[in-house]
C-alpha cells in the first residue's frame, strides 16, 4: 500500500515537473515571438523614417546637380549697419545666422526633371515638423512660408517658391530663437536696404525674377 501511494506520489511529481517545463518552454517562445515582433516594428519604423527625406538632405543631394543653383551666405550679406532700422527690425536682424539658397533652373531639356523635384520638395514640406505662415502669390510665382521650432523660438524658416517659367527656389533662413514677427519685420528691413542680390552670383539673377 505504502509503495502504491509512492509511486503515485513520484507519477504525480514527474507529471507536474513536465507541465512546469512546457509552461516554462511557451513562456519562453511567447517571449521570443513579442521580441521578435518588436525587432520587426522597430525596423518598419526605421525604414519609414529613413525614407522620407530631410530638406538639409535635399540640400546636400543636389548641390553638385547641374540643375541647381546654390549658395550659403551669412546674413551679413544685406549689409544692414547702415539702415534705419526700428528697435524691431534692429532685433529681428540680429536673429539671423545664415541663409542656405537652392533654385532649380527650369529649361526646354529638364521640363520632367523639373516637375519631379518639384513634387520632391513639396513632399518634403508636407512634414509634420513644418508650420505654415503665410502663402505667397505673386506675379513671379507661388508659394509659401514655414518655419521648425517652437513660435516663440523658431530656428529655421522655409521660404518656397515656384514660377512655370523659371523652375523653383529654396531659401532656409537659419537662425536663433527668431519668431513670427521677427519674419515681417525682416522683410521690412530687406525693402529697406534695397538689397537686390547682390554678392549671390547666378542665384541672385534667378532670385530677381
Amino acid at each position: 500500500m505504502v509503495q502504491d501511494c509512492n509511486k503515485r506520489q513520484s507519477s504525480a511529481t514527474n507529471y507536474c515537473q513536465l507541465i512546469l517545463l512546457a509552461l516554462d518552454q511557451s513562456k519562453n517562445i511567447a517571449m521570443k515571438n513579442f521580441l521578435k515582433s518588436i525587432a520587426v516594428l522597430v525596423a518598419i519604423l526605421l525604414a519609414s523614417c529613413s525614407s522620407q527625406q530631410s530638406l538639409q538632405e535635399y540640400y546636400v543631394d543636389n548641390s553638385e546637380n547641374p540643375n541647381f543653383l546654390s549658395i550659403d551666405v551669412p546674413a551679413s550679406i544685406l549689409k544692414m549697419d547702415g539702415i534705419d532700422l526700428t528697435p524691431t527690425q534692429r532685433e529681428a536682424v540680429e536673429s539671423l545666422r545664415k541663409f542656405n539658397l537652392l533654385a532649380f533652373r527650369k529649361n526646354d531639356s529638364n521640363e520632367a526633371e523639373y516637375e519631379l523635384e518639384k513634387k520632391k520638395v513639396k513632399e518634403i514640406l508636407k512634414g509634420d515638423e513644418f508650420v505654415e505662415l503665410m502663402k505667397i502669390n505673386s506675379k513671379y510665382g507661388k508659394g509659401v512660408i514655414k518655419y521648425l521650432g517652437e513660435e516663440d523660438a523658431i530656428d529655421e524658416v522655409i521660404i518656397y517658391g515656384d514660377s512655370g517659367d523659371k523652375g523653383f527656389a529654396l531659401v532656409r533662413v537659419l537662425g536663433k530663437d527668431m519668431n513670427p514677427a521677427h519674419i515681417m519685420q525682416l522683410m521690412q528691413a530687406i525693402q529697406k536696404s534695397e538689397f537686390k542680390g547682390e554678392g549671390l552670383g547666378e542665384i541672385g539673377e534667378f532670385l530677381k525674377g
